[in-house]
């Protein structure tokens, strides 16, 4: 299958296209030279290509700098989003968009799933939600939303890498203990979303399995990692960042045909394992 992948050269993109590599497939890995808020440069850029699909991957992930500038934000994750599906509805590729648990706002004592109501508390999670809402609406029948969670990868700044940098120069490191969710190697969403392709349209929700707190996925890092260092448990009004994080944002996977994950604690020691 011939496929286009936007954010080609982000954390997620540089797994997931040598995988679809290795698949068989022929890809087009597209990156900053398409602006994606410019429909016209998108749709030439679709007929150029003539892919049978799109994994719309690119993406404003930066959460506090989206509640600095919404109106920057929303210009890629909504409209940007639209603009993509709208060209792929018209060349008659299907569509994978990548979304986020960020569109729920953490109040659940359960696992949110794919039918519950979005209800974003901050910047990032509204213009997320909204790009899910343009991408739907662009291109109903021939869309997948694919939500997933607390990404980290080989190929970005992430979570994992930093904890085992800063466990290595300190005793003690201060993380929150009141966010849950699901922590994502990017190698294990890359197959997922190639599956989607084959499943019906509609909301899906791709994270690792399992849930932790940030402060417990730091814990296991080290353990894992075989780190000397101790974590103290803080809030997330101690860390007093401007963007505002759900609580409890963990995804549960109830579509029957839907890829499923491995728990998030194996994930994390395969990728150490590559990471040594």
């Amino acid at each position: 299958m011939r496929l286009l992948v936007t954010g080609a050269a982000g954390m997620l993109g540089s797994d997931l296209i040598p995988f679809l590599r290795g698949r068989g497939h022929e890809v087009v890995g597209i990156d900053m030279e398409i602006d994606i808020r410019d429909p016209a440069r998108v749709d030439a850029c679709l007929a150029e290509v003539a892919p049978a699909a799109v994994v719309h991957a690119a993406a404003w992930t930066d959460v506090d700098g989206a509640e600095a500038d919404e109106a920057a934000a929303y210009a890629v994750n909504a409209e940007g989003a639209g603009n993509v599906a709208r060209a792929a509805e018209r060349h008659r590729a299907a569509l994978v968009y990548v979304s986020t648990d960020y569109v729920f706002d953490g109040t659940l004592d359960r696992d949110y799933t794919e039918d519950d109501p979005p209800a974003p508390i901050g910047a990032y999670g509204r213009t997320k939600r909204a790009g899910e809402l343009a991408v739907l609406e662009a291109h109903p029948g021939g869309a997948r939303i694919a939500r997933t969670a607390w990404l980290y990868g080989a190929h970005g700044r992430n979570f994992v890498d930093t904890m085992r940098s800063l466990g290595t120069t300190r005793d003690v490191v201060q993380v929150v203990a009141d966010q849950v969710g699901s922590p994502t190697w990017t190698r294990d969403l890359s197959p997922a979303l190639e599956a989607l392709l084959a499943l019906p349209a509609g909301i899906y929700h791709t994270a690792g399995g399992g849930s932790v707190t940030w402060a417990g996925f730091a814990e296991a890092i080290f353990a894992e990692a075989g780190i000397d260092c101790r974590v103290e448990p803080i809030t997330t009004a101690q860390l007093g960042r401007p963007g505002p994080r759900p609580a409890r944002s963990v995804l549960a996977v109830t579509r029957p045909s839907a890829p499923r994950l491995r728990d998030w604690r194996n994930a994390l020691r395969a990728y150490l394992r590559e990471a040594a």
